[in-house]
């Protein structure tokens, strides 16, 4: 009897993990390719900071992606410290706020 609940038990946990490993390759491929499409006109964050830099931008601390623009935490032409909202298509700067001075 206690053969048989062993093998059974082996038998069940087995399966289990058998399903686990079939079913998770298939959600990781399922949310990889909506974010890869949901911004095709973005964009590269190289472009964005070069766009940047030609406005006199410089020392560039920090870049978020984040939904709909670019955050991007840079020194200004006046050397202060700003945080830029950046739209992520045209590169313009949708909004500049100003941290703290150099």
């Amino acid at each position: 009897m206690r053969a048989t609940t062993l093998i059974a038990t082996l038998a069940l946990s087995g399966g289990l993990i058998g399903a686990g490993a079939a079913i998770a390759p298939a959600f990781a491929q399922s949310s990889a390719p909506a974010a890869a499409t949901a911004q095709p006109n973005w964009l590269s964050v190289q472009d964005v900071l070069s766009k940047l830099e030609a406005a006199g931008y410089s020392d560039f601390r920090e870049v978020e992606r984040e939904k709909n623009k670019y955050e991007v935490k840079a020194t200004d032409p006046q050397g202060q410290r700003v945080e830029l909202d950046v739209d992520p298509v045209t590169g313009e700067i949708l909004k500049t706020e100003v941290k703290r001075n150099k």
